[in-house]
């Protein structure tokens, strides 16, 4: 029995398979995505994009720990009315969907950066309520459901587009993030983003990186991404993308029997861009091997085997 990955539909929108570019890698500019939706992605998402333009934290930002990566970034990017010739760029020049990471403080800043990158027509929103290590925004807003709700609510009613929103796992329990995502309309929920972490010299006592603590990706945080979406799973009635520590299609396979319609490729894009097409392809032989007769059999599978 042989099957193909032809199509996969992720609220609404065609991906040629079920890989997606996490925002925050290769998304800065519009050449970086189309470079990386060259490369096999079925879907890119943007560097997140704000309403003023922003530097970030000083260096250093980011380390390799050699089981993940440790980053604080501290949400760098130019602002929305600069980010949208890039943004058009991308959209213009590949038929790969793109999808547009946004943040703001408040209601308003997500609906201005939303309204104001509108023109540029990315296929859907993400809602960045989750970076770990922005003062002011991301998990600062992202662990208030009532403000996640809020939030959702304004930019869904704002846009014709999808919008999926980005949860942290920095709370105690990420299904009621969820569910206050869901109730404002969401049309997706993306789990996870980093795990709050930190690094200290042990020579000199100081913390490594320039803003003291940072968020962990990598490999380390792939269980605990599973966790999270397997616990989304049985609460939400919307797709759920999963994200965490996603290296092998072996890991897309975990991810997506957790309860995920499609995976963000984060840190591993560091060994390689052909971590797209190596993953499309191993679920493709792993659902032919099998004999599923459709890539949609194995989401949620693990929820049956109990």
């Amino acid at each position: 029995m042989k099957c193909k990955i032809n199509m996969i539909d992720i609220t609404g929108i065609r991906l040629k398979n079920p890989t997606i570019l996490a925002a925050g890698i290769m998304g800065t500019t519009g050449a970086s995505l189309i470079r990386v939706a060259n490369k096999g992605a079925g879907a890119v998402v943007t560097k997140s994009v704000g309403p003023e333009p922003k530097e970030g934290h000083k260096n250093p930002s980011m380390i390799d720990l050699g089981y993940g990566f440790l980053n604080a970034m501290g949400l760098p990017n130019p602002s929305y009315p600069d980010f949208k010739s890039e943004l058009a760029i991308a959209k213009n020049q590949t038929d790969t969907p793109v999808i547009a990471s946004i943040f703001g403080s408040t209601e308003e800043e997500f609906v201005d950066v939303a309204m104001g990158l509108a023109d540029s027509k990315p296929d859907a929103f993400e809602l960045n309520v989750s970076c770990p290590h922005a003062l002011g925004y991301g998990a600062s807003v992202g662990t208030n459901p009532d403000a996640v709700e809020s939030i959702t609510k304004t930019v869904r009613d704002a846009v014709d587009v999808p919008v999926w929103v980005k949860l942290t796992p920095n709370v105690t329990d990420i299904v009621t993030i969820g569910e206050a995502a869901q109730r404002g309309g969401a049309d997706a929920v993306v789990a996870i983003n980093t795990v709050k972490g930190m690094a200290i010299d042990i020579n000199s006592g100081y913390p490594i990186l320039g803003n003291r603590f940072g968020g962990l990706s990598g490999r380390a945080v792939k269980p605990v991404a599973l966790k999270c979406v397997y616990d989304l799973y049985t609460a939400l009635d919307i797709s759920i993308i999963g994200v965490g520590g996603v290296y092998t299609w072996e890991d897309a396979i975990e991810m997506m029997m957790a309860g995920a319609s499609a995976v963000q490729i984060g840190s591993a894009v560091y060994e390689g861009l052909e971590v797209f097409s190596s993953i499309s392809t191993g679920i493709e032989k792993f659902i032919s091997e099998k004999e599923y007769s459709d890539i949609t059999d194995i989401i949620g599978i693990a929820h049956e085997r109990i």
